[in-house]
Order: C-alpha cells, then sequence, then structure tokens
C-alpha cells in the first residue's frame, strides 16, 4: 500500500480527504465495478474484474478512502515487455484532485523498473482531460482508432509512452 495522499475538490461535503492506494481485492471488486459503472457507457462486469484478480499478466490498484471507500482505479495487463492500460477511472466528484495522476504514475514507475518497452492506451477523442493527464506523463498519441467508443459513437486516440531500456528515459 501506498502513503496517505490528501485530496481536495469537488469532494463530498467539500472536505478533504486522505486516500490510498491498494491492490484490487475480492473485498472490494464490488465498488471497483460500481466505479466502472458511473464512470464508462459499457462498463466491466463485476465477473470480469474478478477474473482479472487471477490474471497473473494483470494488476489493477484502487484509490480508497481511509473508511475503504474505493473513488478510482486503473488497471494495466503486461504482455512480454509491453503494458496496456485497460482502464483509468475516478469518480466524477474525485475528479481533478490527482487521483488519476497518482494512479497513473504507479504503472509508469512499474514499467521503467520493469524494463517494459512502452504503456498504451486508448481515450475518448473529446476526453480532453484525460488526454492533458496521459500528456503530462509522457504519452504521446499514435494513432486513431475510428469508431472505437459507443454511446456516443466516437473515435479513440492511442497513446503511447515509449521507455529508452539505455537510459529508462521517455522516447516519445
Amino acid at each position: 500500500m501506498s502513503e496517505l495522499k490528501r485530496v481536495t475538490g469537488s469532494i463530498p461535503a467539500g472536505e478533504p480527504v486522505r486516500y490510498r492506494l491498494a491492490p484490487m481485492s475480492r473485498d472490494n471488486v464490488d465498488q471497483v465495478a460500481g466505479v466502472e459503472r458511473r464512470c464508462f457507457s459499457h462498463p466491466w462486469s463485476k465477473q470480469l474484474l474478478e477474473e482479472e484478480l487471477d490474471n497473473l499478466s494483470a494488476s489493477f490498484i484502487t484509490a480508497q478512502t481511509l473508511d475503504g471507500t474505493v473513488i478510482g482505479y486503473a488497471g494495466l495487463t503486461v504482455v512480454l515487455d509491453e503494458g496496456y492500460i485497460n482502464n483509468v477511472a475516478v469518480l466524477p466528484e474525485y475528479r481533478r484532485c490527482g487521483v488519476a495522476s497518482a494512479l497513473l504514475d504507479v504503472f509508469v514507475r512499474f514499467a521503467s523498473a520493469h524494463n517494459l518497452a512502452f504503456l498504451t492506451l486508448e481515450v475518448r477523442a473529446t476526453n480532453e482531460s484525460a488526454i492533458a493527464l496521459y500528456q503530462k506523463h509522457g504519452f504521446g498519441q499514435v494513432g486513431v482508432r475510428k469508431n472505437y467508443y459507443d454511446d456516443p459513437k466516437e473515435d479513440a486516440i492511442l497513446m503511447t509512452r515509449f521507455f529508452d531500456q539505455s537510459d529508462q528515459g521517455v522516447t516519445v
């Protein structure tokens, strides 16, 4: 588990909240599924999330308040030296507070430490705040997937952060 972080922003009752990062577990997979339902038009099912707990190639990290309430999560799948970020989701009332950045940072540090060649993900073309977040973490646009998303129908921007194996620097 990581250290506690203080979050401020449009959170319930306007009070600052502390959160911690911890692996997704069977104890909180229901809450992660709830975050999915609130954040995505085609959410992953609880069953699919539970299956990821047994996937040795996958890692799912949650952001939890002190009482264990899941306010966000992110998932990563690794194949050989390639990392695919499945989802980064934060409840709307906790956005713009650094939670998604903290989750993403875990995977960037993991990729660097484990000599991954790159991390890649898709993001809705209109999701400017997420695109800016990914750019802040060294991701660059490498392609477009036409009509990738439904509800509403929309293109996906394919973003990738490459890691230089000789110095672990960004080669975007």
